[in-house]
């Protein structure tokens, strides 16, 4: 039996969408449990700054990359080392009801949330970049399920996630890469502080919460860091819900 499964020395972790929020506190979750990171976002000087927050003895870098753009990913794959773990965290929210969508609108969110990830896996995975034993974690999200008016692209999307992740797991299975994804409920970064969402709105939302909080990217980061650990070496296929009991009320 291994010592400590839940540790990840060693292991070369790649995180998307880790310039800030949920993907920033998955990289430096990590990074303290021993993994070396490799970064990615559009944005150089958030992405420095996610690097200067990790274990300053480890092997981290950032790769500056827009994964909408084909030639950006072909040269984000090359620079990529053999990996043992995958965390696919970029996305966007865009709210409109169903009777205003764009064709537009809808490209832009499955291109971001659902697209970039499929093509970028695809290639990661035909350039054998991935080593066996290894271990890809999409976050999705409890809106795949349980949804919200005005919700309906970034809901389907998501839900899209879902069953890609399930078919990625069976493909995988007998190469021993497992395959899973996290739905969050509701996570408070940074980014809400800026919204300009309803106050009064988030906290009757919060009442849905039986734990009585909204979740933190550290919750988000520790069931990330049990995916990517050895821990997790018989866990593939699952919908790995973290909502602070959102879904069962």
């Amino acid at each position: 039996m291994i010592q400590n499964p839940f540790n990840l020395n060693n292991k070369i972790i790649f995180v998307t969408g880790s310039s800030a929020g949920i993907g920033k506190a998955i990289a430096i979750g990590c990074s303290n449990m021993g993994a070396n990171i490799i970064v990615t976002g559009r944005d150089i000087s958030r992405l420095e700054a996610t690097l200067e927050e990790l274990k300053v003895n480890q092997e981290n870098k950032f790769i500056l990359a827009d994964l909408l753009i084909d030639d950006d990913l072909d040269k984000l794959v090359e620079q990529l080392p053999v990996l043992d773990g995958v965390v696919f965290n970029a996305g966007i929210v865009k709210t409109v009801p169903v009777s205003f969508i764009k064709k537009s609108q809808i490209q832009e969110v499955f291109d971001v949330n659902f697209i970039s990830s499929v093509i970028l896996i695809q290639k990661i995975l035909s350039k054998k970049k991935i080593r066996k034993g290894g271990s890809i974690c999409f976050i999705s999200s409890v809106a795949s399920n349980y949804v919200n008016l005005g919700n309906s692209l970034y809901s389907a999307s998501k839900g899209a996630v879902n069953s890609f992740t399930k078919a990625l797991a069976l493909e995988l299975a007998p190469k021993n890469i497992r395959v899973n994804a996290i739905l969050p409920g509701f996570i408070e970064t940074k980014i809400l502080e800026n919204s300009g969402i309803d106050t009064d709105a988030i906290k009757k939302h919060l009442n849905n919460y039986p734990m009585g909080r909204f979740g933190k990217p550290e919750d988000i980061a520790n069931a990330s860091i049990y995916l990517m650990s050895d821990a997790s070496q018989w866990t593939t296929g699952s919908l790995m819900t973290v909502d602070g009991g959102y879904s069962i009320k």
